[in-house]
């Protein structure tokens, strides 16, 4: 199963329809840096891996976090941020 964002809210896809709205599509929820390391978190649109926020750099590179919503992904977001701040 594929998602697309209607705004931020999930719209059920298939897997033509995704590739079509992925392709063009803004897919950047949140994106911040602390020194040198960066916290990203983006929509990927697809079931089991629809958000994901990973950390580049630093102690805790190549951290992941998936979530099922908008909100979720936001609150992850913020989390990373937390712990890379210390």
């Amino acid at each position: 199963m594929y998602y697309i964002l209607n705004g931020h809210e999930l719209v059920p896809a298939d897997l033509y329809q995704w590739a079509t709205w992925y392709d063009s599509a803004d897919h950047q929820v949140r994106y911040d840096e602390v020194g040198d390391v960066r916290v990203s978190t983006i929509f990927l649109g697809i079931r089991g891996v629809i958000f994901e926020t990973m950390v580049f750099g630093g102690p805790y590179d190549m951290r992941v976090a998936h979530s099922d919503t908008w909100d979720e992904a936001e609150k992850a977001h913020e989390l990373a941020l937390e712990l890379v701040r210390g």
